[in-house]
């Protein structure tokens, strides 16, 4: 896939060498990119005044293999661009009676998204450094403090030591201040990026800890943030942003880690049981 950190400048500089109807589409692009980046060829081409096959013309020119292509690297650059009143108004473009297909089957393409473009060497170097980690901190702010919550719970069954650190209670840099080279940070954040997560990961690496993250792309700032980074599809359909994917690649770490660990996993599982057990945690329909 074809991507430009400076796609949007090289749409507004290429009005001298473009047709007058390809000048209308990058100017369009340009100026209404949180709306035309969710457009199909046919609909951006009604917006504009041209036809769809000038609208794909127009991407051929831009040199690219067709107009889903020009599409997706649009999708990439101005992700983390979008406000959350730019995210809601893209709501509009769905009918109300379509929006549980549509959002469902938003998630299953990131998930097959991820699947396919997910690198697993890096998911097993991951699986590796945070299985020898002295400690392990999970930070999550904003929208991913659920998905450090979730690793946190599971992943405290299988290493001795593991800190969320995801509520606003307590400073992020006071939660992280004894990080020390054994440890590890678990940094996950997705657009809007959160600028603490970030600063935290520059802060741990400094520390000489090593740094994992867990974001949508290359063109994040966690990428270059992290020592280790795992990229997962989250295009939302609307203001509210996509977990499934990030879900999956979580509970996959989690599985992953029991497996390495799988002799004291049991052990520790058999423990807990009978603490359950003797004080009634869970139903019992036996009884």
């Amino acid at each position: 896939m074809q991507q430009s950190p400076n796609m949007i400048e090289k749409l507004n500089r290429s009005g001298r060498k473009l047709s007058k109807s390809h000048r209308r589409i990058a100017e369009f692009i340009a100026q209404h990119y949180d709306k035309a980046v969710y457009m199909t060829a046919s609909r951006l081409g009604e917006a504009v005044g041209v036809s769809e096959s000038t609208v794909v013309r127009f991407a051929v020119a831009m040199g690219y293999e067709g107009y889903p292509q020009l599409q997706q690297s649009l999708q990439e650059l101005v992700r983390h661009r979008l406000t959350v009143t730019q995210r809601f108004e893209m709501t509009s473009e769905i009918s109300e009676d379509n929006v549980l297909g549509t959002v469902l089957k938003t998630d299953m393409q990131n998930i097959r998204s991820t699947i396919e473009d997910i690198n697993a060497g890096a998911f097993s170097d991951a699986v590796r450094v945070i299985s020898q980690a002295k400690r392990l901190y999970i930070l999550g702010l904003r929208s991913a403090a659920p998905l450090a919550e979730f690793a946190g719970y599971y992943l405290h069954y299988i290493l001795d030591d593991v800190r969320v650190v995801a509520a606003a209670s307590t400073d992020v840099f006071e939660s992280i201040s004894r990080l020390e080279k054994e440890d590890v940070l678990l940094g996950i954040s997705f657009p809007r990026y959160s600028s603490r997560t970030i600063e935290a990961m520059h802060f741990a690496r400094v520390r000489g800890a090593q740094v994992i993250g867990i974001t949508d792309g290359p063109m994040s700032p966690l990428h270059e943030a992290a020592d280790i980074c795992l990229a997962v599809r989250t295009d939302m359909a609307s203001f509210v942003d996509s977990m499934a994917a990030p879900m999956s690649v979580v509970n996959a770490l989690i599985v992953a880690l029991g497996m390495r660990n799988r002799d004291a996993v049991t052990e520790r599982f058999k423990q807990l049981e009978e603490v359950w057990d003797a004080y009634s945690v869970y139903m019992n329909e036996s009884k």
